[in-house]
């Protein structure tokens, strides 16, 4: 079982950068397909970006396309998020999420993923 622990959140400016990070307890983490997602007050939880469980193969919500990227290092059972240029509409909770092996029909989808971590909060302000 992988248990997800995300981490890196803050407060910071519009314009600004923030990491944030996934670390993951199980063996089989380097066979997880990962993604990120973002929920806004009042607003229904958003995908963000996935990547698959080699590297080779990443996805970004056209909102964020240009100015997140995610990556992953499976020697340390971490994924991570870099974000950019960073706007008050990225104000979010973002949650990490892994998929097992096999079977991911598309990384946007919330439902498709079996594990989810607590959730860093991400503030810009303007």
């Amino acid at each position: 079982q992988a248990q997800l622990v995300e981490s890196g959140g803050g407060l910071v400016q519009a314009g600004g950068s923030l990491s944030l990070s996934c670390a993951g307890s199980g063996r089989t983490f380097s066979s997880y397909d990962m993604g990120w997602f973002r929920q806004a007050p009042g607003k229904e939880r958003e995908f963000v970006a996935a990547i698959s469980w080699s590297g080779a193969r990443k996805y970004y919500a056209d909102s964020v396309k240009g100015r997140f990227t995610i990556s992953r290092d499976n020697t340390e059972n971490t994924v991570w998020l870099q974000m950019n240029s960073l706007k008050p509409e990225d104000t979010a909770v973002y949650y990490c999420a892994a998929h097992r092996p096999y079977g991911l029909g598309n990384s946007q989808n919330q439902n498709e993923y079996n594990y989810w971590g607590q959730g860093t909060q991400v503030t810009v302000s303007s």
